[in-house]
């Protein structure tokens, strides 16, 4: 009896030790957290999001005839989009995210969806602990007591709810292989308009994503806009 006491003080010493590991972890773990998304904030805006450079015109086979860009008059591949804030066509351009001060494209879109979802994590946790910081009381002082929490939580319930509707839509959008701009401008893009399928670039959820996030190479859309046309229905 007294051996089964001591292994059972031993494991509740033991469980006891764990949560207090773990109540001194969580911290550290939310601020890695916060300083993940601070470094891949600075990453996604300040890498090239897919800039078109002139030498690229080489690489496309010369039977695919392109639009040439009237602004910086470089020959656009299939999906690129001249933005007039940075002054270059980018490749499969998804939007300019005044936030980055950077356009979304073919080479950052999937670093941008990571950071998403990694501030998304952050302002879950930091809701959670403004939340669980708050104590109500009928009690004329509550609010001089409690403002700063409040105002805390208001202001991350907001922006947890923009960066949640951010994510699922583009999470949708790539599951169909199309960006924010082909999205909205559908009926005003040419190679749209022209094509015999609704979205000539969607290959199934499972290979959409997979070229998304797995792909280590700029594809060449043009291969599988014509491929995807002369398939019969």
């Amino acid at each position: 009896p007294f051996s089964g006491s001591l292994c059972w003080g031993q494991r509740e010493e033991s469980r006891t030790l764990n949560k207090e590991l773990l109540l001194c972890l969580w911290p550290l773990i939310f601020v890695l957290l916060v300083l993940c998304s601070v470094l891949l904030y600075f990453k996604v805006s300040l890498m090239d999001p897919g800039f078109v450079k002139p030498e690229e015109e080489v690489k496309i086979p010369g039977d695919i005839k392109l639009r040439r860009c009237g602004y910086c008059l470089v020959k656009q591949p299939m999906r690129a989009k001249h933005c007039q804030l940075c002054q270059h066509c980018v490749r499969r351009y998804d939007h300019h995210c005044p936030w980055l001060e950077n356009c979304v494209g073919e080479r950052n879109h999937p670093l941008f969806i990571v950071y998403l979802s990694v501030q998304l994590v952050v302002l879950l946790w930091g809701g959670h602990v403004a939340w669980s910081g708050l104590y109500f009381e009928q009690s004329q002082k509550w609010l001089q007591h409690n403002i700063f929490l409040l105002v805390s939580f208001l202001l991350i319930f907001i922006f947890t709810i923009v960066v949640l509707l951010l994510l699922v839509s583009h999470l949708y959008l790539i599951s169909c292989n199309t960006t924010t701009w082909e999205f909205m401008s559908h009926h005003r893009i040419s190679y749209l308009r022209h094509s015999e399928l609704e979205n000539p670039f969607d290959q199934g959820i499972i290979l959409n994503l997979w070229r998304f996030f797995c792909s280590r190479h700029l594809t060449a859309w043009e291969n599988i806009y014509f491929h995807r046309n002369s398939e019969p229905v």
